[in-house]
This record gives C-alpha cells, structure tokens and sequence, in this order.
C-alpha cells in the first residue's frame, strides 16, 4: 500500500473513531448553560450523557451483524445521516427529556462510525500493518478528551451551548461526504448471514458463557464506570463545586486525560517486561485504593482543588493500564472471529 493512501485511510478512519469522543466530552463545559436554559439543574443534564452511553451500547450490538450482512458504507452512511438530524435536533432541545431522548439517538447513529472504523482496519490494511493502525486510532480517541472540551468550552463562551451541537453536526456532514466520495469499499457483504434475533442472541451467548471473557469483561467493565462517573461528574464538581469557568473546566479535563492516555501509551513499554495477567490486578488494586481513599476524604471534606486533582489523575492513570489489558485478554479467546472476507 502506498504511502499516501495508508496516511489518507488512517486520517478517515481516525476521524470516524473520534466522532463518539467528541459527541461526550465537547458539551461538557456547557452543562451549566444548558441548566439554565432548559430550567433544570445541572445532575439532570448530566442525564442527557447517561442516555448517550447506553445508545452506544445499544448500537455496537446493533450495527455488528448489519455491517456484515449489508457491507460496510450503507450501515455507515446512515448512522452517520442520523448522528447529523440528531446533532441538530439537540440545538432546538426546548426540554431537559428531548435532549435526553435526542442524545440516545445522537449516539445510535455515531455508533456506526466507530464500529465501521474498527471493522474496516482488517478490511483495508494487510494483517501486519492491523497492530500500528489500531494503536494510531487509539491515540486519536485518546487525545479526543483533551482538544474536545476545551474547543467545547470556547464555542460556547463565543456562541452558546447550542453551537456545539450545530458544530457537532458539521463534523458528522463532512465525515459523509468524505466516506461517500473518498472511502473505498472494503467488505463484501454475506448475504448468508442470519439477521434474525434467534441466531445473533445465540452467538452473543457463546460470548458471554467463556470464562476468560466475562471475568476480564466484568472487571475491565467495573473499573471503566469510574470513567463515566468522572465524565459525567466532572462539570458539576468543577464549575458548582468549585465555581472554575467554562474555559478552565475545559483545561482541566484535558490536562487529566494526560494521565489516562500516558499510561496507555506507557502499558506497550510494561508490556516488554510483564503480561496483561499481571498488569491487571496491580493496576485495579492502585484503582481501588485511590477511590476509597478519594471517598472517604470527600465525605469529610478534607480535599481541596488540588488534591482532588491529583487523586483524580491517579485514578485515570490506574484506568490507562486496566482498560487495554482486560479488553486484550477477554476478546483473546475469540481470535478466530476477527477474520473477514477481502472482496
């Protein structure tokens, strides 16, 4: 593969993979704007990424067999035409309940493009090269979190909290124009293959029944929600809490997920001298104490802005390492269903 078309590839795919990262993290510093607006309080816009989460998990379950047995661009293409209505439905939100139900939606169709992504690294590249592509759209969904609130922070202190969903919008239209004109196909769909629920439940069943996977799934899952507490938190604790503004939240956030995307950088150098099966535990249990300690020092009041930020970086630091291992070591016994078809 020449240069070029490797660059441009890895540039379209990195961009489908950093919709969902942008979609969560770029209206963080809005959350009291939009509180104001909406006439509710900032824990019940809080909800409104609660409802983006779960339609992301609805939707990894949804577009697996549909980009399998359509191919990859039609499922892509409207996922990503429903991530643009949705984006722009969230800007006229006149209630805190629409903009719960629209963010569901928003993530359904963004839902498409990251799994489109992933699935089209083996379509496009040879099996040597899968390895540094997967490692490359890694670290742009792990430098989303830093550019993505502070961008958000600056756009809505310019324009509103409203603009960022319009800007929200314009990415997903270009990301279409760009996939239709400039990604090439890369699947041919398997018409042979079951959409009806009786065979895919049975499929996710086999999954779920291996050991190895629900053991690293459970564990990796659990300490990843501390994750989506601390994303969904984060605003309120540091613009009410400790009344920062807009921009520095924006700061802030990406200045913490230095620690989350440095230790996941730093697992493939550990990983030369140790296994992801002794990495885990280390890293879970420096999780686990960091929270209780966390916990026990917010319910007495004894952390300031500074500690809580130090414990907040430990924590995420903890998670860089958890998260790779236990996601490499609960998939490791399903290698053989990695393959696809080449057209």
């Amino acid at each position: 593969m020449e240069r070029k078309t490797f660059i441009s590839l890895v540039l379209i795919l990195g961009s489908l993979t950093a919709l969902g990262p942008f979609s969560i993290d770029m209206y963080l510093p809005g959350f009291p704007a939009i509180a104001t607006s909406l006439d509710t309080t900032v824990s019940h816009v809080s909800l409104s990424l609660s409802s983006y989460f779960i339609g992301i998990s609805a939707g990894q379950l949804l577009y697996g067999p549909l980009l399998d047995r359509f191919g990859r661009k039609p499922p892509l293409f409207i996922g990503l035409v429903l991530y643009i209505l949705a984006s722009v439905g969230c800007s006229f939100a006149g209630t805190i309940d629409q903009l719960v139900a629209l963010r569901f939606i928003q993530a359904i169709g963004s839902c498409a493009a990251a799994v489109a992504s992933i699935a089209m690294v083996r379509d496009l590249f040879p099996v040597e090269d899968n390895a540094k592509v997967f490692a490359l759209l890694f670290l742009v969904v792990g430098a989303s979190p830093m550019i993505a609130p502070t961008v958000g922070s600056y756009v809505t202190a310019a324009w509103g909290w409203t603009s960022v969903f319009w800007v929200l919008g314009g990415m997903g239209a270009l990301l279409l124009l760009v996939c239709i004109y400039y990604l090439p196909d890369s699947y041919l769909p398997d018409t042979s293959l079951s959409l009806k629920p009786g065979p895919i439940i049975n499929n996710f069943l086999s999954v779920i029944r291996e050991p190895q996977f629900y053991t690293f799934a459970v564990a990796g899952s659990f300490a990843f929600s501390g994750l989506f507490a601390y994303v969904a938190g984060s605003p309120l604790l540091f613009m009410k809490v400790f009344g920062l503004s807009e921009k520095t939240y924006g700061w802030i956030f990406a200045a913490l997920s230095v620690g989350f995307i440095g230790s996941n950088q730093l697992n493939t150098l550990i990983l030369r001298k140790f296994r992801s099966e002794q990495i885990v535990p280390f890293a879970l249990i420096c999780q686990s104490i960091t929270a209780i300690i966390f916990v026990i020092g917010v319910m007495n009041g004894w952390f300031g802005l500074g500690i809580t930020l130090f414990l907040l970086f430990i924590y995420l630091s903890c998670l860089g390492l958890t998260n790779p291992n236990t996601s490499a070591l609960s998939l490791a016994p399903f290698s053989r269903n990695a393959e696809v078809p080449r057209p």
